[in-house]
């Protein structure tokens, strides 16, 4: 076989491999974008949903006002998921970052290990388990009833894993050299960590936090278990008191038969919804600003 049949047939090949990636390369992009505009439409639709039944909702009452039956305002259930989410974060976020960051700075050790796979198969637990669980423990077992404290650790558990897988990652997103750099200095393990490496990673540190903030905010399951509910504004009790909450309302209010019940359920899902979208675009508004900086 001469040389210009053999060049020939390769360019050929060549050509028939170039053109199958092309077209394979093409349907991927058409199948994403496909479903991406799926997503989409999903998306859209839940938002002018809950917009159609919640803005008309809106009032000075709801804001100032706790519930009454199957009416009045959301005061107390705003300021229950405030609190809920509020505690569940400052519980979460030192020990979450702490596990993060021994997880990343001792990645190679056993312990930290398993460390890293029981953070793994907490996230994966049904969060009306980890409810369970906190009824049993909490309200039962330490006799809390229901209470703030109960769903506050009950969320905290929840969210754990997530803070510290975040910080771990962001951690181990940074060049070597910025370890090596430190520890030629002379610095200690300590300061590498906290005068170096967090304050290098902080955004998506940041990040972290505010999605799991996110999260807890939307969850129902555990807080059924732990605090209950309740028509009151908050008196100051952390224990042996129950609480009003948001996703309660949305939860029970749209299967009563009244008018007054659909429209605060409504009220509450555009808030939640408003809530979260708020703390998720301000997290990557914080974390593109970090980075260019």
């Amino acid at each position: 076989m001469s040389s210009t049949v053999l060049q020939s047939r390769l360019e050929g090949m060549a050509r028939y491999r170039y053109h199958r990636r092309r077209i394979l390369s093409l349907l991927g992009w058409v199948v994403c974008g496909g479903f991406f505009v799926l997503l989409g439409f999903a998306l859209v639709d839940i938002l002018v949903e809950i917009a159609a039944g919640g803005f008309p909702a809106l009032n000075t009452k709801l804001f100032t006002e706790p519930t009454q039956g199957v009416s009045g305002g959301l005061a107390n259930a705003i300021e229950g998921t405030a609190l809920l989410t509020a505690g569940s974060v400052l519980i979460a976020g030192p020990i979450g970052i702490g596990t993060g960051i021994y997880m990343a700075e001792k990645q190679e050790r056993m312990f930290s290990r398993v460390v890293r796979f029981m953070a793994d198969v907490l996230v994966g637990i049904p969060s009306i388990v980890l409810g369970l669980f906190g009824y049993i423990t909490m309200v039962v077992g330490l006799g809390w009833h229901f209470s703030v404290l109960a769903g506050a650790i009950t969320l905290a558990i929840m969210i754990t894993p997530y803070i510290a897988r975040t910080t771990e990652l962001a951690l181990l997103a940074l060049p070597g050299s910025l370890r090596e750099a430190a520890y030629a200095l002379g610095a200690t393990e300590p300061v590498v960590v906290f005068r170096v490496l967090l304050p290098s990673c902080v955004g998506r540190v940041l990040t972290g936090l505010l999605l799991a903030m996110a999260l807890s905010m939307g969850e129902t399951a555990p807080l059924i278990y732990t605090v209950g509910w309740s028509n009151y504004t908050w008196n100051g009790h952390l224990t042996h008191e129950p609480l009003g909450y948001l996703t309660y309302v949305i939860w029970s209010f749209i299967n009563e038969p009244f008018e007054s019940a659909h429209q605060l359920a409504f009220a509450a899902a555009l808030l939640i919804t408003f809530f979260a979208l708020a703390i998720t675009l301000g997290s990557r508004l914080i974390l593109s600003r970090l980075d260019k900086s």
